[in-house]
């Protein structure tokens, strides 16, 4: 027969019962429930509260029975509750007949509130049994909501929404996950209310995926939402070209996103990182004009998908006034330009002994001072040199040299309402023209331009055996 043992809170007896227990040397009654605090082995007072939902009401049960098992009817007994820093009164019961005591609580979603306890005080001391209850975890849908498309620039809400399968709203973490190449990365972090609502304002700079990860908790299981797509919209016309055009034989990335409004065009003085990237590639010593004289112009434009990016062109700073004056009016009439970089970015060429222009013209790379000799030409000085000239997509305008047409020929002799010119009469050419440049060769050199009559350029001869000196 098993000895019945009941204890004082905190007696000396309680205590050589926690170290045998300890030790090993005495047996714990076997129970997947909760600790107990002075439980009798074999009579006594226990505790039973069922597993339920959160924010549901279950019924907890106080028996009382005697040391044969026997029910103990009229017995007081107290049920207490944890509040997170103490235990307080839930209910004072009496058992009926069955030796039970039943009073319905309700569970909560944060588990340290969902720890109850039953009190019976006897000659020998008091009884207690404590329970903590692992509540069932609701399912939950978590959803998000945004426009489907947007203008490129302007911003858009994604909205949040996450409910329990019952529709309860859920108030909890919510990670904005952002589709790339290389998966899922984290764009932002955000909290529902209590309601069950967030919102979060981006603006996309391009087509865009967003899902969201709700974490799990210990009341309600964590979801993923669908994946949501958002359609960014160029903000200009995209340029539509000739079935069969062929496109540039050499790619470039995208350029940085515009800034600011309009074409917020400007020009400084050359920057030290701008300097050291041209020495040795657009520029060499011996050069007709050096570092004082040029300036760096950083401009908007719209480039062939209807985007707005920066670009950055280097001239003589006699033209700089010129220049600005071009480039804001390129883009307020919406011109399209494929690229805009620095020639420096295509390395030193030994053919042209300056930067490489062919690579540049192989990208339609439009792009202004270049220290380097005539394309076709060795040794004849191109007015590139003085940075008073620009070329101007030269992919859909080609150049022909004494050694033929390049980058291509597929656009000799066709023009484009937006982009190729073959008359003085092109919008391009009459923009330029407006601001003081010249179209010097025409449709031989579409894409060149000059700040002033090349017949006034330097010292060194111009003359390319009467044709064009690109």
């Amino acid at each position: 027969m098993i000895r019945r043992v009941t204890t004082r809170l905190g007696s000396p007896l309680a205590a050589l019962v926690a170290v045998l227990l300890t030790a090993g040397l005495l047996a714990a009654p076997a129970s997947t429930a909760s600790p107990r605090d002075g439980r009798a082995a074999d009579g006594g007072t226990s505790l039973a509260v069922p597993r339920g939902y959160a924010d549901t009401v279950v019924t907890a049960t106080v028996r009382v029975v005697d040391g044969d098992g026997e029910p103990v009817a009229d017995e007081p007994v107290r049920l207490q509750r944890y509040d997170g820093r103490d235990w307080q009164p839930v209910a004072d019961l009496t058992t009926g007949a069955d030796g039970d005591a039943q009073h319905d609580v309700t569970l909560r979603r944060t588990p340290e509130r969902n720890r109850f306890r039953a009190l019976r005080t006897t000659a020998d001391g008091t009884e207690s049994d404590r329970r903590d209850v692992a509540v069932l975890r609701r399912n939950t849908v978590l959803r998000g909501f945004a426009q489907q498309k947007v203008r490129d620039g302007r911003p858009v809400t994604l909205r949040v929404s996450w409910v329990t399968g019952n529709d309860e709203p859920v108030a909890g973490a919510v990670r904005v996950e952002r589709g790339t190449r290389d998966g899922w990365t984290t764009a932002t972090r955000l909290r529902t209310d209590a309601d069950g609502k967030a919102r979060w304002t981006t603006t996309p700079r391009s087509d865009v995926r967003y899902r969201l990860v709700g974490a799990a908790s210990s009341w309600h299981v964590g979801d993923t939402s669908p994946v949501l797509r958002i359609d960014n919209l160029p903000p200009g016309t995209p340029v539509s070209l000739p079935a069969g055009a062929p496109r540039p034989r050499r790619g470039l990335p995208d350029q940085a996103r515009a800034v600011g409004k309009g074409a917020n065009a400007s020009a400084v003085r050359i920057p030290d990182p701008v300097w050291r990237s041209m020495v040795g590639r657009s520029w060499r010593r011996g050069c007709p004009v050096g570092r004082p004289g040029l300036r760096l112009v950083r401009t908007n434009y719209w480039d062939f998908d209807g985007y707005r990016r920066r670009g950055e062109l280097v001239v003589n700073a006699a033209i700089v006034g010129k220049t600005l004056g071009v480039v804001r009016a390129l883009y307020a009439a919406e011109i399209p330009v494929r690229h805009m970089y620095r020639v420096d970015r295509f390395g030193y060429s030994d053919r042209l002994n300056g930067a490489d222009d062919y690579a540049s013209m192989a990208a339609d790379n439009t792009s202004a001072f270049n220290c380097r000799d005539v394309v076709g030409a060795p040794g004849r000085r191109s007015p590139h040199s003085y940075g008073r000239s620009i070329d101007i997509n030269p992919w859909e305008n080609p150049y022909r040299s004494n050694n033929g047409w390049t980058p291509n020929t597929w656009w000799v002799g066709r023009s484009h309402p937006r982009v190729a010119w073959r008359s003085a009469e092109h919008q391009v050419v009459r923009i330029f023209a407006a601001h003081g440049f010249r179209w010097t060769y025409g449709t031989f050199d579409a894409h060149h331009f000059d700040g002033r009559p090349v017949a006034r350029l330097g010292r060194r001869p111009l003359a390319c055996d009467g044709g064009v000196c690109h």
